[in-house]
């Protein structure tokens, strides 16, 4: 069905925002909220739990006939309370269905604990997420580290300091992943349990050959598995069907006859022992080897800003990539908007010089046209950068609070979809109960815990749309 947002209904009245302005930074809705709307199919066999989503999103918007009231005007001491929790890794556990959201002072609680994030650098009169493509919305802002190169060098140092701290707390398994944000690609880090493998693992994309040359270079071990998936499918599909046309000229009495000579093969077209027969080996100029080296990597530089130029690393070779991106110099832009300015760390957990940050959430009450008759319908928006746990913190609240039924509509950082991809790192037979045993530190909820150590199963893609009903969730990639 389509869904068109006409007006708000609580528009002048204060008590409709999630948060007064005086005490948090909310963003309106964007105008798009007020346009056709329409909502995608979805699987017609719903589950009890959605795969896990790697990407990171920029943006949520979750409607509900059940109105989002609960997530308003959080006291003071609520809003304490759900830092508290998020600082101590608290569980909440809520009923199935919570009868008065509202009045829920434990509902309120873990809705803020499930807002925040951490975040370094922190320059807040800038957008530091997302990096790629931002260039538009920094430019004309306050740089003054642009021009002045022993001020870069202390933000480096600094961003130093806590991109280890960060990586540390991943091998210790006190953090479950994080992310690295630049001006041209995005890394992911996951700890050792996560995503299927039993090992620490980091992915980056979109990637050049340039940078995949410099990081071979520094002696890292790394693979493109999408790649790699690729020619192994082109080399199958090829087998089968020089198997399909053998077996045709059998079948029709084309076979080789006798005697005769097979055709040659490309390895033989390649071969030059036939010059030496004829004694002309030195007269004919054959390939050097870098020619022969650009031609085997002739597909490799093909996929170079594409999604199939994903990189994946594992195991000791990260720390090697750790001191591989500290070192490197095109990490950071040189000219431009973005010129000095470090990439962008972003955890679910704190860490040396990391900063707490909030999700921004806004609800707003509209009509809605559903079969041509108008009804009644909330939402609640969430503005940020939305890490895996955010979302399924986020979804475990509304299963609750909403009675089993919501809707979602899910905005990708495009970049990042990539993650999700199944890579050759994966281990169906990790044991589950182990994963979460070693994890239990690592600050997240144990049924979050339980959904980002499955194996990625979205591909390419990231999840658009998320539809739970009856307390059974359906999707859209």
């Amino acid at each position: 069905f389509f869904i068109q947002l006409l007006e708000s209904v609580c528009e002048d009245k204060p008590s409709r925002k999630a948060e007064p302005s005086e005490r948090t930074n909310t963003l309106a809705l964007t105008d798009d909220l007020h346009l056709p709307v329409a909502v995608p199919e979805v699987p017609s066999s719903p589950r009890h739990e959605f795969p896990a989503d790697w990407s990171l999103k920029t943006r949520l918007l979750f409607m509900s006939s059940q109105p989002f009231t609960w997530a308003e005007h959080l006291k003071a001491q609520e809003e304490a309370q759900g830092f508290t929790q998020h600082c101590r890794a608290t569980e909440t556990n809520l009923p199935q269905s919570v009868q008065e959201p509202k009045l829920s002072t434990e509902l309120r609680c873990a809705f803020q604990q499930s807002l925040v994030y951490w975040l370094h650098p922190s320059l807040p009169w800038l957008q530091l997420f997302p990096r790629i493509g931002a260039d538009r919305k920094i430019v004309g802002k306050a740089a003054p580290w642009s021009q002045d190169e022993a001020l870069q060098q202390v933000l480096m140092s600094d961003w130093s300091v806590s991109f280890t701290s960060l990586y540390n707390l991943l091998k210790a398994k006190l953090c479950p992943y994080f992310y690295v944000c630049t001006y041209q690609f995005t890394i992911l880090f996951r700890a050792a349990g996560l995503a299927g493998s039993d090992v620490i693992t980091a992915v980056i994309s979109p990637t050049t050959r340039g940078l995949r040359e410099a990081m071979r270079n520094d002696g890292i071990e790394f693979s493109l598995p999408l790649v790699e998936e690729s020619r192994t499918r082109k080399q199958k599909n090829s087998e089968e069907n020089m198997e399909n046309k053998v077996a045709n000229s059998l079948k029709v009495g084309n076979g080789l006859e006798d005697g005769e000579e097979p055709a040659p093969s490309d390895d033989e077209d390649e071969s030059f022992s036939w010059l030496e027969e004829m004694g002309v080996q030195d007269k004919v100029k054959k390939p050097d080897t870098i020619s022969i080296k650009l031609r085997k990597e002739k597909h490799e530089v093909q996929v170079d800003h594409r999604p199939e130029s994903l990189v994946l690393v594992k195991g000791t070779n990260t720390f090697t990539l750790l001191n591989f991106l500290i070192n490197c110099k095109s990490l950071v832009a040189v000219a431009g908007p973005q010129a000095g300015l470090p990439p962008t760390l972003l955890s679910p957990v704190a860490f040396r010089g990391g900063t707490m940050q909030t999700l921004k959430a806004r609800s707003i009450n509209a009509k809605a046209r559903v079969h041509s008759v108008y009804e009644d319908i909330s939402s609640l928006e969430i503005v940020g950068p939305v890490m895996p746990h955010s979302l399924h913190a986020l979804t475990v609240l509304l299963k609750a609070a909403q009675q089993g039924a919501f809707s979602a509509a899910l905005y990708t950082h495009e970049p990042t979809a990539v993650f999700n991809a199944h890579l050759d790192a994966a281990n169906p037979a990790l044991n589950k109960e182990t994963v979460c045993k070693d994890l239990t530190a690592c600050g997240l909820h144990p049924k979050t815990l339980d959904q980002l150590s499955q194996c990625p199963t979205l591909g390419k893609s990231s999840i658009r749309f998320l539809e739970m009903k009856d307390y059974a969730y359906s999707w859209k990639s």
